[in-house]
């Protein structure tokens, strides 16, 4: 659980699926509360509760892109209309990491 919370080192696919299948459970049930919700409080209070979970989706997908010796920045490609999703997508959630040692730490795999 440490590994969700910080930018540094490596985390392989299977910890980038686990985690986002419950990032977008938890977006679904909020959305689904919110859209019942009469109140624009209750609404307001569930966006903000999603702040902390979006602030470590990035910081997954960061030790993601690590995995694939690249940059963090490169979670900057979300913003790219249409295509970024589908980029982030294959690139992280479907090719394997480097083998071995790069720069940003050991193979998740073999430790």
């Amino acid at each position: 659980m440490n590994e969700l919370f910080s930018t540094e080192g490596r985390i392989p696919r299977s910890t980038f699926w686990k985690f986002f299948a419950i990032f977008y459970i938890a977006a679904a049930i909020v959305g689904f509360i919110s859209k019942n919700s009469g109140s624009a409080a209750i609404r307001g209070v569930l966006g903000l509760l999603m702040l902390p979970l979006i602030v470590v989706a990035i910081m997954v997908q960061i030790r993601r892109w690590h995995d694939r010796d690249k940059s963090g920045w490169w979670v900057l490609i979300n913003l790219v209309p249409c295509i970024g999703f589908v980029w982030v997508l294959v690139e992280l959630g479907c090719l394997p990491g480097t083998t071995g040692e790069n720069r940003f730490g050991p193979d998740p795999l073999q430790r």
